[in-house]
């Protein structure tokens, strides 16, 4: 049976001080129902954020990272440095990525291979723009996504991947898909995944929903049936707000 998830992406937001008060606020909530809690913070406090919840159930991811195993990249990280620090899931082709700094489905390829070749979980991000959607051409432009950046792995390589379908125009701008739409785009992704690798590999793997996500949505969008959970952004920053989203599930 496939997990429940919900991942907070805290992107370039937090300084030290304000990670340890954060992860402080997060550990005063003991009720995690049933799902699975991440949270991803900046680079240079993933350790401080693996030793302060190294006492909790809540896990600690990495946003990003480099392709190669080392080597002249200035300023990169690898998946051995990850591991080497304790973290063991990282999100990889979130759409600001892809956007700001042009990373294409065959880099992430790359990623992924080096992700998995060093035993880490992936948070793979995908999904469309405003002007896909409008010309009806999400449905290819995701089938594309995900064909060209994960449909080379093996089937037992599945058992890793976590998909997060984002529809690009509802990150960071107010809208939302709504449940029907978060629930037909959701349906579509596993019936993709099954056409290739079968049903049992695709009712296995956790879709989370990354589209501005909030207290006040959440319960609606999680109780779609092929909605496993969400990528939080904005609202992950408030403890409050982060754990009623964790605490749909239950309501």
């Amino acid at each position: 049976m496939r997990k429940h998830i919900v991942a907070g992406n805290w992107k370039m937001n937090n300084d030290l001080a304000d990670t340890a008060g954060l992860i402080t606020n997060l550990k005063k909530e003991r009720n995690l129902g049933d799902a699975e809690v991440i949270i991803a913070p900046t680079f240079v406090n993933l350790y401080k954020a693996f030793e302060s919840l190294s006492d909790s159930n809540i896990k600690v991811a990495a946003q990003n990272m480099h392709q190669e195993e080392s080597g002249a990249f200035t300023g990169e990280i690898s998946a051995k440095m990850l591991k080497g620090i304790g973290i063991n899931t990282v999100i990889l082709g979130h759409s600001e990525r892809r956007a700001y700094f042009h990373e294409t489905d065959e880099l992430l390829a790359k990623k992924v291979n080096s992700a998995l070749k060093n035993e880490l979980r992936i948070i793979f991000c995908f999904g469309e723009e405003l002007q896909d959607r409008k010309d009806e051409k999400h449905e290819d432009v995701v089938a594309t996504q995900l064909e060209n950046a994960l449909f080379h792995l093996d089937k037992d390589a599945w058992s890793n991947i976590i998909l997060a379908y984002e529809p690009v125009w509802a990150i960071g701008t107010g809208e939302t898909a709504s449940p029907e739409q978060a629930q037909e785009m959701h349906q579509f992704i596993r019936n993709t995944i099954a056409s290739t690798y079968g049903q049992e590999v695709a009712d296995g793997v956790s879709i989370l929903y990354g589209g501005s996500v909030k207290p006040t949505n959440a319960k609606e969008i999680f109780n779609k049936k092929d909605v496993d959970g969400g990528l939080i952004g904005g609202a992950a920053l408030n403890a409050t707000d982060f754990f009623e989203i964790v605490n749909a599930f239950q309501q």
